[in-house]
C-alpha cells in the first residue's frame, strides 16, 4: 500500500512531466542565469514521499520558477530540453538514453529577468555544462489520429467552464506548483486519495485509484479535443506508447466530458521504463494484458484505446510530418558547478 501510493502520487508529476509547450523561436544569444547548479537527482524514496503525501505535504518534482529563482527537480535530460526549447518530449529525436538519468537544478535569475526568460536561459546551461547542440527539422514520422467511431460520438457537452489560475494564491496544505511553458500547474491531493491536476484555462484533470480494479482514472470536466488528444499522449507517453503523438482528426469543436482509464499493468511498465521499481499488482486485478506491450497496441489491445472506444471514438495508426528538435551532440555527464 505504501508503495502504491507513492507511485500513484509521482504519475500525476510524470503527466505533467511528459508535457511541454509547443516550437517557438529560438533566440541567437540567449540570456544566462547568473548562478546555477546541477546535480544528479538522488534515488527516490517511494515510502517517504508516500509519507509525505499523506501528511499532505506534495513533494518536489518538475520545473518551478519564479523572478529570481528557477528550480528543476528530478527531470530527465528529456524534459528539460523540452522544456528549454518549447517542444514536445515526442518531438526530440535523440539518443535511447536521454530519459534515463535524472538531474536537479537550482538556478539564480539575474537582476531585470522575468519567468519568460527561463527557458531560454535553461537552453544556455545545457548547451554550456551538456555541450547539446541542435537543430530544427520537420519529418514524417508515425501517429495516432484520433477519429469519429464508425456509429458517431458518444460524448456529453461540459457545464464546466474554467479560470485562469491566480499566480499570487499562496499554496494550501496538500498542494503543489509546477511552472511549465504552458503557464502555471496547480497539483492537489484530495481527501478521498484522488489527485486534482488544475492547468487554469486548460482545464482541470482528476486522477483516482480503484485497488479493487487495480486501475487509474484521469477525467477532465472540460476538455477540447485538441487538448484531449494532448492528454492521450501524455497517458501514452507514459504507458509505453513508442513516443506516438495523438493527431486530433474528430471536428468536433466543443468542450466535453472525458476519461480514460489505464490498467495497473500498463503503469507498472510505464513505471519501469521510468526507473521506477514499483511491486507487481496481484494476481486477480487489471489481468489480460501485458505490461510490457499492452499500451502500445493501435488495435485496441490497451485500457487507453478501450477507453477511448467508449467516448464512440477512435485511435487510427497514420503518419504525419511533425516538427522535431534533431540532437547533434549531447553528453551524458554535466561540466562541474
Amino acid at each position: 500500500m505504501t508503495t502504491r501510493s507513492g507511485f500513484t502520487a509521482t504519475f500525476a508529476f510524470g503527466l505533467l512531466l511528459a508535457s511541454a509547450a509547443s516550437f517557438g523561436q529560438t533566440a541567437a544569444n540567449n540570456p544566462a542565469f547568473e548562478v546555477a547548479s546541477v546535480k544528479p537527482s538522488p534515488p527516490l524514496d517511494m515510502t517517504k514521499l508516500a509519507d509525505e503525501v499523506r501528511a499532505g505535504k506534495m513533494p518536489r518534482f518538475g520545473p518551478n520558477v519564479n523572478a529570481s529563482r528557477a528550480e528543476y527537480i528530478y527531470m530527465s535530460l528529456k524534459d528539460l530540453i523540452a522544456i528549454a526549447y518549447k517542444v514536445k518530449p515526442y518531438q526530440i529525436t535523440g539518443p535511447a538514453w536521454l530519459p534515463a538519468e535524472r538531474f536537479d537544478i537550482e538556478a539564480k535569475l539575474p537582476e531585470g529577468a522575468t519567468k519568460d526568460d527561463a527557458p531560454r536561459m535553461l537552453e544556455s546551461l545545457l548547451e554550456e555544462r551538456f555541450k547539446l547542440a541542435a537543430h530544427r527539422d520537420t519529418q514524417e514520422h508515425p501517429v495516432l489520429a484520433l477519429v469519429v467511431a464508425k456509429d458517431g460520438p458518444k460524448l456529453k457537452e461540459s457545464p464546466v467552464t474554467t479560470e485562469s489560475i491566480d499566480e499570487n494564491a499562496p499554496i494550501k496544505s496538500g498542494e503543489t506548483k509546477i511552472d511549465t511553458p504552458e503557464g502555471s500547474v496547480r497539483i492537489t491531493k484530495n481527501a478521498d486519495g484522488s489527485t486534482t491536476i488544475n492547468r487554469g484555462s486548460k482545464g482541470t484533470f482528476t486522477q483516482r485509484m480503484d485497488m479493487q480494479a487495480q486501475t487509474i482514472t484521469v477525467e477532465s470536466s472540460r476538455a477540447t479535443m485538441s487538448g484531449f488528444a494532448d492528454m492521450l499522449t501524455n497517458v501514452l507517453q507514459m504507458g509505453g506508447g513508442g513516443g506516438r503523438q495523438v493527431v486530433d482528426k474528430t471536428d468536433l469543436k466543443g468542450n466535453y466530458q472525458v476519461a480514460v482509464e489505464i490498467s495497473m499493468a500498463d503503469l507498472m511498465a510505464a513505471a519501469r521504463a521510468q526507473g521506477f521499481n514499483p511491486p507487481v499488482p496481484p494476481a486477480g486485478g487489471a489481468a489480460g494484458s501485458s505490461p510490457a506491450s499492452a499500451a502500445s497496441d493501435p488495435g485496441g489491445g490497451s485500457t487507453v484505446f478501450a477507453s477511448v472506444k467508449k467516448l464512440g471514438l477512435k485511435l487510427e495508426p497514420s503518419k504525419a510530418m511533425v516538427e522535431q528538435l534533431v540532437i547533434d551532440h549531447v553528453e551524458k555527464t554535466p561540466t562541474e558547478n
